[in-house]
Formats: structure tokens, sequence, C-alpha cells
């Protein structure tokens, strides 16, 4: 008897997880193909095990913040092979978890290469042969990986993408970044509080260049105070391995020719959509760009198909992967036939400072002949950043129609503000929103306070 699922969903990372257990919860007949590890990019390969980085070496700017008040001294050791080991244990045992979720809930974990046969196929190929899985809808989360330029591409001795790099078994004294993006701002954090002597290379003129550029001179004024070799505006004309270093070329118009070394080099340039050879074209649908899946309102790709998260290349974040999931879960079930609307999307860069951001930029909005206010507030202000010893930064809030469309803070900590942020905005707070709310005292929620009842000024 052939057996024919509600629900196959191609992928396991955040976005195919979570649907995949919605649906089964919610009593679908569902089945998850995987041609890798379960958890994707984000749990094996990006944000958990960048996150363990951090949190295990967070100590060491807290002890270097304090000491130049003059009021600590002393060294942290981090044992880099015990923290690669705690990595990876706590990387396989959320994966195990997962799949014992998954076995609970009945979903058929199909390990294997899938491809679209026909309208309502999928054939994976497995490593008993292949498998045909028939399907009244395909859900597609095949994620992204780690792109690449002609002249940067990783060779896995000393040039590596964010992968090679969390794989590593010796820290590396110093390491050059090419990109100053989340993805090697984060990792070059990490490896600084690790000893390794950072140099980074961009060819935007300022970090996180997809930021308010206030937010970019804190960076820039935070990495170099840490003794950070910055390098922006420049292009690079290769970086290749040589002997036991990897060498970097800039480019002669655009960099002056200069040759740079160390232990490593991370290609940290953006990411691209694992969207070929799926066999979707046949079925209707369309890439686009670096080759992201088009979606309709509804999410849809092609009648009976849906494409969420990395691959669609609306937004590259894991929980709006998840989001998307749900959303297209809930159609499935008739729950829902509004189109998709996110709402006000979170970013975060973690670290030290960090950055929080949703809503609108004021600088796009100016670009867009959008007429909006901003307010903001100095983090040197706040008690508990005084009491941290990380008092550079600030909130800043953008304002249209007197009411909070968006928010961007820049600071030790405020990550810690992103779900109260994400409320104000969705909720449109006013000034008087802002001023009947009891906000706790000491916390770093007062900075947020103090930017929401600053005096507004034209962008």
């Amino acid at each position: 008897m052939t057996t024919t699922y509600d629900l196959v969903v191609l992928g396991g990372g955040p976005g195919g997880y979570d649907a995949a257990v919605e649906a089964a919860a919610a009593g679908l007949k569902t089945a998850l193909v995987e041609v890798g590890e379960l958890g994707g990019t984000c749990l094996n390969r990006g944000c958990i095990p960048t996150k363990l980085w951090l949190g295990a070496t967070e100590a060491v700017d807290e002890l270097a913040a304090q000491a130049r008040m003059r009021v600590a001294a002393g060294e942290i050791s981090i044992d880099f092979a015990a923290l690669q080991g705690r990595k990876d244990k706590v990387i396989a045992a959320t994966r195990k978890a997962m799949a014992t979720r998954l076995a609970q809930l009945g979903v058929d974990l199909v390990p294997g290469r899938g491809r679209v046969a026909s309208a309502g196929t999928l054939e994976v190929d497995t490593a008993n042969g292949p498998k045909a899985l028939h399907y009244s809808h395909l859900l597609v989360a095949t994620g992204s990986r780690p792109m690449s330029f002609p002249g940067l591409e990783p060779d896995g001795a000393r040039v590596l993408d964010s992968t090679g790099l969390l794989a590593l078994a010796e820290r590396p004294k110093s390491l050059l970044v090419v990109g100053g993006g989340f993805i090697g701002l984060e990792m070059a954090q990490a490896m600084h509080r690790l000893g390794a002597k950072i140099t980074l290379v961009d060819a935007l003129p300022r970090l996180a260049g997809l930021e308010d550029p206030e937010v970019s001179r804190v960076l820039e004024t935070a990495f170099k105070r840490q003794g950070w070799d910055l390098r922006l505006g420049v292009k690079v004309a290769s970086v290749k391995t040589r002997g036991e270093h990897a060498v970097l070329a800039l480019d002669s118009q655009i960099g002056g020719g200069e040759e740079l070394s160390a232990d490593c080099a991370l290609i940290a340039v953006g990411r691209r959509p694992n969207s070929a050879d799926l066999g979707l074209e046949a079925l209707g649908a369309k890439l686009s760009g670096a080759g992201h899946i088009q979606t309709d309102k509804h999410l849809l790709a092609a009648p009976n198909v849906s494409a969420v998260g990395d691959v669609n290349g609306r937004t590259l974040l894991a929980h709006a992967a998840s989001h998307q999931a749900r959303y297209v879960v809930e159609r499935l079930l008739g729950k829902t036939t509004a189109p998709y609307a996110s709402g006000p999307v979170p970013s975060i860069l973690y670290g030290s400072p960090e950055v929080f951001r949703a809503g609108v930029l004021a600088e796009e909005a100016k670009a867009k002949g959008e007429a909006v206010l901003v307010s903001r507030a100095q983090l040197i202000a706040n008690p508990m950043a005084q009491a941290h010893a990380a008092t550079q930064g600030f909130v800043k809030c953008v304002w249209r129609e007197s009411r909070v469309v968006g928010i961007t803070a820049v600071g030790a900590g405020v990550s810690r503000l992103a779900c109260l942020a994400l409320l104000i905005i969705k909720l449109g707070w006013t000034r008087e929103d802002a001023a009947g709310f009891l906000f706790p005292h000491p916390t770093l929620d007062e900075a947020l306070q103090a930017a929401l009842l600053a005096d507004k000024e034209a962008v």
C-alpha cells in the first residue's frame, strides 16, 4: 500500500524541524528528509556553537573591563580542547533529543538527499537506494551554506569558512577575517578572547554595513581599542595557504597590493541558498539572485510547495525560519488564510559590544524620503552598564506619527532588551505608554526607558 504524507519536509534545520513537530503534533502524517545532521547550520555549524564559544569566553571581556577601572586584575585561561569537546557534546545531545522528539510524534525521519521526481512525489537517495515519498504538501527548508568569491575559496588548510573554523583542534595565534558582517564579527570576538590577534578586512567602508552607521562607529571604536587591525573600504585580491600561514593579498588598486599573514583566515562574505538540483523548477518554482526560491504572499513557491528560511532569502535568521514554518503548518491545518506577516524581525550581533535591531532603521527611512524622528539614550548614564564597566553604546528609538516603529541598540548586554523592544514596536507605543510603564531599577531596561522618554529630533 502506498503511503501519502500530509506533509513532507525537506531539510531538518530550525524551520524544517519545527514544521515537522508542529504538523505531527496536530495529527498530520509527516516525513522529514535530511541529508546531514538534524539541526542544520544553526545547531551544528552556526548559531549554537558560536554562542558556546562566546559564552565560555565572556569572562575574559568582563575581567578586562574591570581591570580598566583598576578594581580587578588577573588572567582567565580557556582550555580550547575542553571547549571544543563541550561544544561537540552539547550539539550531539541536542541532535539526539530532536530525533527522540520526532520519533515520539511519529514523524518518519528519512536520511538522504531529496529531489522532486514529479508533482506529489519526492525521491530520496538513501543509503539503501532510492525511496519515493508521496506528499500532499512539500515544505522546502534546505537552508544555506557559506559562499565565497574567486580567489577567496576556502581550502580546508589555513583558509577556512565558518564551518572549518568551528572545527579547529587548536586555536590560532592570529586570524585574518574577510568580512565585517555578523558571522565574521562574532567569530573574531571569540578568537580575540582566546588570544588571537585579529586583522579584519572588508570592502565596505564600515563594519556591520546593514546596521545604523552610528552602530558601526561604536563597533569600530570598541574593536580598535581591543587591538584589532581594521582594514575597511579595501578589496581583497586573494587568500591562499602558504606553508603554515594564510596569506591575504590586497587589491593593488583598492588596497595598495599589501600582503597580510596569519595562522588562519576566515572567509565570511555571506551565505548562498541550498536550492540547486531540487527539481522544483519542473513544478513551476523560480529562483532569483543567488538562487533563492521565490515565494508568494503565502510562502508558496509552486502549487502545494512552500519554501521557508534561508532558502527563500527573505530573512537569513533561524527564528525567522521557524516563524515561517509554523505559519505554513497553520495554513495546512486551515487555521489561517491570511498572507504571511512576520511583524518586526529582531536581529542580534552577540559578543561585547552587542547589537540589537528591530523595525525601521532611521537611515533607511531617510533614504526612502519618509518622515521619522529619533530619540536616544547613552549607556554611560545607566547604572547596570556602570556596574559592569561597559558604558560604551546607546539605545535609539525611531518614531513615525508619534509611535515607535524601530529600536536599535549597541553595547554590552543589549540583547537582553530584545523581547521588550519587540513588544514596544509591535504595540506601537507612544511616549505616554512609555511614561506609564513601570521599569525596574536598576536594570539595563532603563536605558530603553530613557531613550523612549528623551527629546525627539529629525534624522
